[in-house]
């Protein structure tokens, strides 16, 4: 029988030689305000543990994991702590991250945004100016309202091409300035198309080339008109290079520049459709957007309106010059209203068009903006010039007839000086005295000498 303690309890050892061990576990729990130790269970052979009587901070009764980190979730790293290897944080992979292994993230490749999870990359959407767009919808119309009533005036124009009205315009220029417009309104159509090769070269030759060719027109017309007056005022003799055949060689030449730097361009840069991956590249990935565009900067945009820009300063230059011509003698004052409201519509597209640069819609906004801005001033031009002719033309035919012709230094001084001491004299019934300084040349012989040059031979 083995021997007891002085309690009564058995002494035993173990194989080692030590006594078996005897424990009572206590717990430090508050309960009404009163902090105590309360035995949960003990320890003899085995543990023996009242989980029931156990307490948790927050008054919880379920057991709290015993480990020192919990595991990371998709998408995020371990990021170790110092000193303790079994224990980490967990770091999310944000932005354009990705969870390339269990300690690292990496940045997702230039054209890819990180999927749902942060595991893994997949590519970034790409997205065009839309034709069902509303920021297309609107170009378009205006562009095709303005196609049709350019069509309209060039039918009207050709039917009745042998009136004195059509002659009194222009015929050659008329036609020529019609074109310029039409490609102004054309321009919207390839704005909006799905960029290529193709449609980038066409944008690089077009968008500059119908303000070019109207605003070339337009600046021929009014330096005409000035010289022939300044040298009407001084000289019995026309002005050089003024008929029809002069003006469209004039028209052509300057409209041939913006050709030439095209072509230039062309050699240095060819055309090419690009995905633009930074206009769109936003601070939340899910909305990141590649911009399939032109290759074509700000500043080569800016470049490429140039030369029409310069044209149309240098148009309304002369306009101011030859405000002071009577009104009633030729097409100076619609010329000068006209080259007024389109400085005014360019003036403000540039502040708009830069403005938006750092814009997430500036795709949309700029092309928008520059469409609208060339449909606008080609749409000046055309009402403030061709549809009061046509209105005359088509309901006030008893106006369209030919009056009689005198010669220019008759005519020009008695504009001059009609309007200078009676404003009113000049408005003669049936547009006489505008048709006298606007007829184009067209069949009279000249004798080899002559005195005087008949104004009617001419047109503005």
């Amino acid at each position: 029988m083995p021997p007891t303690s002085i309690a009564g309890n058995p002494v035993l050892f173990n194989e080692n030689g030590d006594a078996p061990g005897r424990y009572e576990i206590y717990q430090y729990q508050i309960r009404n305000q009163t902090a105590e130790y309360k035995i949960i269970g003990q320890w003899t052979d085995q543990l023996d543990l009242n989980v029931r009587s156990m307490q948790w901070p927050g008054g919880v009764r379920q057991i709290p994991s015993s480990i020192c980190s919990l595991p990371c979730q998709l998408g995020e790293r371990k990021k170790v702590v110092k000193g303790i290897p079994c224990c980490w944080h967990c770091e999310r992979c944000d932005g354009y991250q990705y969870q390339a292994d269990t300690f690292t993230c990496k940045m997702c490749r230039f054209d890819l945004r990180p999927n749902v999870n942060h595991t893994g990359c997949v590519p970034i959407p790409i997205v065009k100016l839309e034709w069902s767009s509303p920021w297309a919808v609107i170009p378009v119309l205006i562009a095709v309202f303005g196609i049709m009533a350019t069509v309209f005036v060039v039918v009207t124009f050709v039917r009745y091409n042998d009136t004195p009205i059509v002659k009194a315009s222009g015929r050659e220029l008329s036609y020529v300035l019609l074109t310029g417009i039409f490609l102004c309104y054309a321009t919207t159509f390839l704005m909006i198309s799905t960029p290529d090769v193709g449609i980038c070269s066409l944008r690089r030759i077009f968008l500059g080339l119908g303000m070019s060719i109207s605003y070339a027109a337009l600046l021929t017309k009014t330096n005409r008109i000035y010289r022939i007056f300044e040298q009407g005022s001084m000289s019995v003799s026309a002005p050089k290079l003024i008929s029809p055949t002069s003006q469209l060689v004039i028209t052509f030449s300057l409209a041939s520049v913006q050709l030439l730097g095209v072509c230039i361009w062309f050699g240095v840069d060819p055309s090419k459709a690009i995905i633009d991956y930074e206009d769109q590249r936003t601070s939340n990935p899910t909305m990141a957007r590649g911009v399939l565009k032109c290759d074509i900067s700000d500043l080569s945009l800016i470049c490429l309106l140039g030369y029409s820009m310069l044209l149309m300063v240098t148009c309304t230059v002369y306009a101011i010059k030859t405000r002071g011509v009577p009104e009633t003698f030729n097409e100076a004052k619609p010329i000068g209203f006209t080259m007024y409201t389109t400085c005014i519509i360019w003036l403000a597209f540039i502040p708009i068009f830069f403005g938006t640069s750092q814009s997430t819609e500036k795709m949309y906004i700029q092309t928008t903006t520059l469409t609208i801005s060339v449909s606008l001033s080609a749409s000046v031009s055309l009402g403030l010039l061709y549809m009061p002719k046509v209105y005359v033309v088509l309901f006030h035919p008893e106006q369209n007839v030919p009056k009689r012709t005198r010669s220019l230094k008759a005519v020009v001084t008695a504009a001059t000086m009609s309007n200078k001491f009676n404003p009113k004299a000049g408005l003669r019934p049936n547009g006489e005295a505008k048709t006298e300084l606007c007829e184009s040349l067209e069949t009279q012989n000249y004798p080899t000498k002559q005195t005087y040059i008949s104004y009617s031979n001419h047109a503005i």
